[in-house]
């Protein structure tokens, strides 16, 4: 066994500096709580050094002695081989038959490195040609503006300034003190504008590395290998069967081609905190890619936020910077155009964006999952989060959206049969008492056959049945959605991350630069708000919360009016159509005001909440955006419902009886539900606001931003008339005529898609398609956004998260009120409630069960009341019906509730409570059931804690072993 041949050893040797794609940790096939920390587990191709007593110790010491001669030897070629343009000389060892790796849940879509760029030719192994594509990819690049004018440094920020502004001496302080932390800096002027200049920011490797390590960043250092037969060993038969299974059916056409987009390496490699110390452990094929373009950006943000430009304990960090007009703005640049003139298919992918460009961001793209990986590689963590939460908020919607059609089309099917459409449709003797004071003619009640028909599409059986299961929905999909997050925050590396500890805000510091105390975290004293100060702020928002949402209730109010007078005009109006249908006319109208109110109101919302907001002094911008988002959410959320809410519940409730009506300023008589019920106020009211709010915010996101880019290239083409006509602008200053991210970063496009939640289940027993609506409009916001940030805005800082922050808890507490809303909407809104105890107390079928429609015979007739037209004194004789439960004139007890009104309201109450406490215990007992973290991810992590130990810990052995060699200490050859 002393032959080893140096294949072998090549094999034997997993911790190597040029080891991307090498072998690793082999598990050998005993069971894991087996394996002890000898290197026969984790190199099993290694010879077994024999212990002392089993052979003779000379032999020993000949294989120590080989083994030092190979090493020595090995360690030599592969730092030779290490920084070769074409990467890893063993790069087919350990696609060995008997070796699985371990595919990430949402495919590999990262790129190897970033200047492999992404092209999909095979590379051949000859030195020249991989040189020659290289250089020549530099020489375009470098013209292209992602180099230094060397085109070697690559541009990581771009900083812009204006010639003219004063600020001369803060700027040079400050970029001197950024060249003394090891950044390169490089000043170019704008082709179109000659006031601007910019600032090209490159941060050489030892920067690099120094700041990686100070912050944590954690960085690949092996391959994940699994053996098959141990992995084989694990999995059930039946999930043997369902992988054969699957690998017999079709592609699903939803997935993206493995071809269409590069492998990815990182997510499936081990990582660790990176350190200068231990940089032998990690995968360093190229310095140059070793640190992605966003993890380089990053740090250079970090640099730029924690440097200096003025003596002074605040004086200090980038956004200062900007605030006071120094800077014009500070942004990482894009990696290119997004277009090209050759197809990707044939030529591949220019750059990462266009890329994404063509794999996400294209409207043909529609029907495909998103690259996650590829779009968290490119815009960071946060940004990848929000877009996997869109991703899997629009996928739980086909269920409920299906759902939805199912009910609204049962609904359609049955509005001819239905018992009580019937009875409307043909009640041509009933005469119906007039609803308005003036100008109303008696109606007959089947004149409103249609709004009858109308409301059984959204009143009938399936309703109950429909609000039940979007309350279990809302739980089920927040709760996959905790587990979704589990996966993506281990597959991107962010369980151990803890938020770094944040900087304070300014304008925090200005104010209480004169009180300190010692932060208990850091240990250095820093300003401190003394609670009577925060609470009497505190105190003071509230109050401003309340009075803006008294504000909205005013607005309602005011609309209700609108609706009291507009009734009475339409009445008599000229047009026999408005005349006919003057109920729907003040309805539709009044809809409409309303929309504009809302939409005006929340640009002074916005403001508002600025305004408090600061007011408050939030110490960090964390807490300045959750205190922001709260009351963005609080007031858009009052305007967009608190009308609504007031047709749901309030609407024909207080309108009194005909000789004795309720009137607003002893003038307007109230309004009345049609005599087919207010559900039908309530759709219009729903699907109007709905449709124009989802049409006007997607016309704000893209439309607005277009028009302004429109905008300023045309001002740019003005100016450059003189230069010459066609210009190839550099990448940075494509950049800065781009649109910045706006203030708040992704909290406009959470408050848009919170809020239609809390419209597809608050209201849901109302209007079921509300859950089609809103998955078509996020089938078509997903693009849209994506548009948006690929081609429309500058590249956003990649920042990490690992949670949707606040948001999370805004969707539970909309969970919890969509159950309580819709017991209401079903008890009190809908007929449901009074059709259910006259089909089993007062129909034809009492007291033997409620079977089907021919149980309610007879309801219209008796969910009317009888009122004598004489006593309205306007020269009518007779009876007319209203919709109550009253005793007839002629009783002993004229026009007081009958029997049939308690029975009524006591099931409406009895059903609330009912439904309430039975959707909450299937809700909790569904949350209990499911697992935040799924177990086969548990195991996986707790396996790779400590398989990553094994491999640290030997690691270090080898190395501390070829030191001692070094240095020509004896050292025994056995494990300590």
């Amino acid at each position: 066994g002393m032959n080893t041949s140096k294949s072998e050893t090549v094999k034997e040797h997993p911790l190597k500096p040029s080891r991307r794609s090498m072998p690793c940790l082999a598990q050998s096939q005993t069971h894991p709580q087996s394996l002890s920390k000898h290197s026969s587990f984790l190199q099993p191709n290694r010879v077994q050094p024999q212990p002392l007593g089993a052979g003779t110790s000379a032999a020993a010491g000949d294989v120590v002695s080989q083994r030092a001669k190979v090493m020595e030897t090995l360690e030599s070629n592969l730092l030779k081989l290490s920084n070769t343009e074409y990467g890893d000389p063993f790069l087919d060892v350990g696609k060995d038959k008997d070796t699985y790796t371990d595919d990430s849940e949402h495919g590999n879509y990262d790129a190897r490195t970033d200047q492999s760029l992404l092209i999909q030719n095979k590379l051949t192994r000859q030195k020249t040609e991989p040189r020659t594509k290289s250089s020549l990819k530099r020489d375009a690049m470098a013209s292209s503006g992602l180099f230094f004018k060397d085109g070697k440094k690559r541009i990581d920020y771009i900083l812009v300034y204006k010639k003219s502004s004063p600020q001369v001496e803060k700027r040079s302080t400050f970029e001197k003190n950024l060249r003394a932390e090891g950044l390169m800096l490089e000043r170019e002027p704008a082709v179109t504008n000659s006031d601007i200049m910019f600032v090209k920011v490159h941060c050489p490797w030892e920067t690099l590395c120094k700041y990686a390590e100070r912050m944590n960043i954690r960085m690949p250092f092996r391959k994940k290998c699994y053996y098959t037969d141990w992995r084989s060993k694990t999995m059930g038969s039946l999930q043997r069967n369902i992988r054969e299974l699957k690998s017999w059916l079709p592609r699903n056409p939803m997935k993206l081609d493995k071809e269409a987009l590069p492998d990815l390496e990182e997510t499936d490699c081990y990582t660790a905190p990176f350190s200068r110390a231990r940089i032998h452990h990690f995968t360093i094929n190229n310095k140059d890619s070793f640190f992605s373009n966003s993890t380089r950006s990053r740090i250079v943000h970090h640099v730029l936020q924690r440097t200096k430009y003025e003596d002074g304990k605040s004086k200090i960090g980038i956004n200062r910077l900007l605030n006071n007009g120094t800077y014009e703005a500070a942004f990482p640049p894009h990696e290119g155009s997004h277009k090209s003139r050759h197809p990707i298919k044939t030529h591949g992918a220019q750059n990462h964006r266009h890329l994404l460009y063509e794999r996400w961001a294209r409207w043909g793209m529609w029907y495909k999952y998103q690259p996650l990986d590829l779009i968290r590689r490119y815009f960071g963590e946060k940004i990848g989060l929000y877009f996997a939460w869109l991703g899997w908020y629009t996928g739980m919607l086909i269920p409920a959206a299906l759902v939805g059609l199912f009910v609204f089309l049962y609904g359609l099917f049955t509005m001819d049969s239905s018992q009580v459409s019937k009875e409307i449709c043909e009640a041509n003797e009933t005469i119906m008492c007039p609803m308005c004071e003036r100008n109303c003619t008696l109606q007959k009640l089947n004149e409103s056959c249609i709004y009858a028909k109308v409301t059984h599409l959204f009143d009938n059986g399936g309703t109950v049945f429909f609000a039940i299961f979007m309350a279990i929905w809302a739980t089920v999909f927040l709760e996959f959605w905790k587990r979704r997050r589990a996966v993506l925050t281990y597959d991107w590396d962010l369980i151990d991350w803890e938020d770094e500890e944040e900087e304070l805000r300014p304008q925090f510091e200005a104010k209480y630069s004169q009180v300190e105390r010692v932060n208990p975290i850091t240990g250095k004293p820093e300003p401190f708000q003394p609670f009577p100060d925060k609470l009497s702020r505190l105190m003071v928002s509230v109050s401003g919360i309340f009075f803006m949402i008294s504000l909205v209730l005013t607005a309602v109010f005011a609309v209700v009016v609108y609706r009291l007078v507009a009734m009475e005009q339409f009445a008599s109006f000229q047009w026999y159509f408005i005349k006919k249908y003057w109920q729907f006319a003040t309805s539709g109208t009044g809809v409409c005001i309303n929309f504009m109110i809302i939409m005006s109101l929340n640009v002074v919302y916005e403001k508002v909440a600025y305004l408090l907001t600061d007011l408050e002094h939030p110490r960090t911008e964390s807490e300045w955006e959750n205190s922001f988002a709260l009351k963005m959410f609080l007031f858009q959320f009052v305007n967009l419902n608190s009308s609504i809410f007031y047709i749901a519940f309030f609407l024909g409730r207080f309108a009194g009886r005909p000789g004795k009506y309720n009137k607003l300023f002893n003038r307007w008589r109230l309004e009345e539900c049609h005599p087919s019920g207010c559900l039908i106020d309530l759709c219009l009211q729903m699907g109007v606001i709905m449709v124009l709010k989802q049409m006007w915010n997607n016309f704000m996101e893209l439309g607005y931003p277009l028009l302004q880019n429109w905008w300023s290239r045309r001002k740019m083409k003005r100016r450059g008339q003189s230069m010459e006509n066609k210009i190839s602008l550099p990448q940075w200053e494509k950049d800065w005529n781009l649109q910045p991210m706006n203030l708040h970063g992704l909290m406009d496009e959470y408050l848009e898609m919170v809020l239609q939640f809390g419209f597809t289940t608050i209201f849901v027993a109302a209007f079921p398609l509300a859950p089609l609506l809103a998955l078509l409009n996020n089938i078509i916001e997903i693009r849209l956004d994506a548009y948006k940030f690929v081609t429309q805005w500058r590249r956003p800082m990649p920042a990490r998260a690992t949670d949707i922050g606040i948001w999370y808890g805004i969707l539970e507490g909309i969970g919890v009120l969509a159950v309580i809303t819709n017991a209401f909407v079903i008890a009190i809104t809908s007929d449901y409630i009074p059709r259910f105890v006259y089909a089993y107390k007062y129909g034809p079928c009492t007291d033997q069960g409620y079977r089907q429609e021919k149980c309610l015979k007879g309801y219209v007739n008796s969910s009317l009341s009888v009122f004598d037209l004489s006593e309205l004194g306007m020269g009518y004789s007779g009876y007319c019906r209203y919709r109550d439960y009253r005793a007839p004139p002629w009783s002993s007890t004229p026009y007081e509730f009958t029997l049939q009104f308690w029975h009524v309201l006591a099931a409406r109450l009895a059903f609330i409570i009912v439904f309430e406490h039975l959707v909450f215990g299937i809700k909790s007992f569904i949350a209990y059931l499911i697992p935040d973290i799924p177990k086969d991810l548990c195991d996986r992590m707790r396996r790779e804690k400590y398989l990553v130990q094994e491999m640290m810990y030997e690691a270090e052995l080898e190395h501390l072993q070829r030191e001692r060699k070094k240095n020509g200490k004896q050292y025994h050859h056995e494990w300590p």
